[in-house]
Formats: structure tokens, C-alpha cells, sequence
């Protein structure tokens, strides 16, 4: 079985998406960079020319306006940003263009286009480069948005959103770039809304995304050492919400964590909490929880960010709390590790 990083997944997906179509293009600051964002645009220049491999000026807003209308004509662009903070520029056309253009129009018109956001921390960058926005974009009606976990779910979910023919929000948190994993050589498809059951148990689900779902995985297998046993449900697409799976395992455990890497107070998190007191109260054994980010900006200072993150410890002693139990120290859960917890292991490089 074949493994490969996550960042050489995305580049994978592309490269075959160009290949079997010509109306398949990206553009993006950085995107002809010997660094190709984390390597997933590497070589692509080389190989389909620089009028399907576009740097672009610092002028998000236009850009997207540029990419809005070649869908519109028919065209399939892939929009790269370094940052979800640097797209902020371009919100306008995304929300009230390309998000809007299919309804507006009776269905007739489609807006094909993929726009692909870094978020997560790393390496200081602090309140305004290194912002976690999902839930803004999962609130737009018209936006799909996914936010691939694994390696074999980044070129899946890739290639589905290249093909769809509605706008999709792409979110990769920039520490998943490193990590590996089984990914087939041949083009194949992940569809969008639908949820993976990680990992099943009968005691307590745990809901993530993204790189949350790394961490609820360390606790899951800690959690079982002391007997609770954690089903894992990544869900992998905000927009479509895969409500069905997240409601049919919390019928089954009686308890939910749901586990979000952005803020707390109207972040996808309390989504789930919602949908899940809306159809699945009954079978509720204790409150639900959600972990999030306290709602402050994402820090700079190691000395901040070390507390500011939500970690496998946290999820552990929430869990515990849900079963009278007591929580565990820091130490009893975790490595004791020099590097600042604003910084990845040392398979991750950065910040570019």
C-alpha cells in the first residue's frame, strides 16, 4: 500500500484533474513558488505551462472576480491562498457572486470553482495569519466546504471538488501537510458530505475536523486504558453536514464531544451540538460538550499559545468529567516536550 504526504495527495489530485481537463486551472500567490504552498503545486508550471499555472498580483478581491467569471464561461479555476486571512479580501465576490450566481439564475448558471485556504497555527503567526474561519464560510448558503483529515480523503475530496459545479471551500490546516498515509495511484473520488467513522465505540462519540481529528484519535486511545471506549466521526465536510452519522452514533453512545479547532461562540461546534439536541435529546446520558478556542485572537507569544490550544488532554478530562470521573494532569497524558506547543513535530516545515 502506497503512502504519501498529504501535501503530494493535493498535488497528486491536481495534476490529474488538469490532465483529463483543459478548462481545469489554478492560480494563487505562491502557486509557481520553488516551495508550491507546502509542495502541493510543484512542478505544475513546469509541466502544463504558465497559462494554466498562474501567480497572481496581491489583489484578491479582482483575482476572484477574474476566477468567478472563467467559471462562468465554463472553466473550472483552483484558487490558492497561502492564509484564510489573506482571502478576507475577497469576500465579497465569494459570498455575494460566486455563492449566489446558481440561485439567483434559476440553476442555470454554475460557478464551478475551488478555492483552497491554509488555516491552523504554526510558527507565531498569530492573530492575523493563522486564523481557523470555517464556521463564516459553512454559514453561507450556496458554499460548500470541506476540510480533509487524512492524506487518501485530501485527493478524494479534491478531485469531487474540482468536479462539482458548485463553489467549494477547500480548508487544509497547514500542520496536516506532513503527515502520511494510504493514497491509490489512480484518480478517485470522495463525496462531499459525508462523514468517516474513524474508530467506533459504544461509550461516547467524539465529533472533529481537520486536524482536531488527529487529537481526538491520541485521546480516544488514551480514554481506553481507562476503560471508555470512544467512537471517533470525522467529519470531513461541514457543508453538507453528514447530521445522519453524527446523530446515529450519539444514539448509540448516549454522550457527545464535539471538537473544533476555531472559536467557541457560534463556531461549528455548537452545530453539532444543535443538530444533535434537536434529533437525538432522548438518548442524551449527560450534557454535551464542545472544545474550542476561548474567544480571543489565535496568539503569537509561545508563552500564550501553549494554553490557547485545545489538545488530547482536554478532550480526555472532558470525557472523564461525563463519567463522574476525575481529571488527569497534564503529564499523566502528554510527553513532556521543550518545543512550544506552537510548534509542529519535526516532520512539519514552515511557515511556507
Amino acid at each position: 500500500m502506497r503512502e504519501i504526504k498529504y501535501s503530494e495527495a493535493i498535488l497528486e489530485a491536481t495534476d490529474q484533474c488538469m490532465a483529463d481537463d483543459p478548462s481545469v486551472y489554478i492560480m494563487g500567490l505562491g502557486v509557481t513558488d520553488p516551495k508550491g504552498v507546502f509542495g502541493t503545486t510543484v512542478g505544475l508550471e513546469a509541466k502544463y505551462g504558465c497559462r494554466r499555472v498562474l501567480d497572481m498580483p496581491v489583489a484578491e478581491n479582482g483575482m476572484t472576480g477574474i476566477a468567478i467569471g472563467s467559471a462562468l464561461a465554463g472553466m473550472r479555476p483552483i484558487m490558492t491562498h497561502q492564509r484564510v486571512d489573506f482571502m478576507l479580501l475577497s469576500l465579497d465576490q465569494i459570498i455575494n457572486n460566486a455563492a449566489k450566481w446558481h440561485y439567483m439564475f434559476g440553476g442555470i448558471m454554475k460557478v464551478p470553482m475551488v478555492i483552497r485556504l491554509l488555516v491552523g497555527r504554526g510558527w507565531g503567526q498569530g492573530p492575523q495569519h493563522s486564523q481557523s474561519l470555517q464556521a463564516l464560510f459553512a454559514h453561507i448558503p450556496g458554499l460548500k466546504v470541506v476540510m480533509p483529515t487524512t492524506p487518501y480523503d485530501a485527493k478524494g475530496l479534491l478531485v469531487s471538488a474540482v468536479e462539482d459545479d458548485n463553489p467549494v471551500i477547500f480548508i487544509e490546516h497547514r500542520w496536516l501537510h506532513g503527515v502520511t498515509g494510504y493514497v491509490p495511484e489512480e484518480k478517485y473520488r470522495v463525496p462531499l458530505g459525508k462523514a468517516h467513522v474513524v474508530r467506533e465505540g459504544k461509550d461516547v462519540s467524539l465529533v472533529a475536523s481537520s486536524y482536531m481529528t488527529l487529537e481526538a484519535i491520541k485521546a480516544a486511545e488514551i480514554l481506553a486504558g481507562y476503560g471508555i471506549e470512544a467512537e471517533i466521526i470525522d467529519l470531513r465536510s461541514l457543508k453538507p453536514f453528514d447530521e445522519e452519522t453524527v446523530i446515529g452514533s450519539v444514539k448509540k453512545t448516549g454522550r457527545l464531544v464535539s471538537v473544533d479547532g476555531a472559536w467557541r461562540t457560534a463556531g461549528f461546534s455548537a452545530e453539532v451540538l444543535a443538530a444533535t439536541a434537536e434529533k437525538a435529546f432522548k438518548f442524551l446520558k449527560s450534557a454535551p460538550a464542545r472544545i474550542a478556542f476561548p474567544d480571543v485572537p489565535t496568539p503569537t507569544s509561545w508563552a500564550l499559545a501553549n494554553h490557547y490550544y485545545p489538545r488530547a488532554v482536554h478532550i480526555v478530562n472532558t470525557v472523564r468529567e461525563m463519567f463522574g470521573k476525575h481529571t488527569l494532569k497534564v503529564e499523566q497524558v502528554e510527553v513532556k516536550c521543550d518545543v512550544p506547543l506552537d510548534v509542529p513535530d519535526k516532520a512539519f516545515t514552515g511557515p511556507f
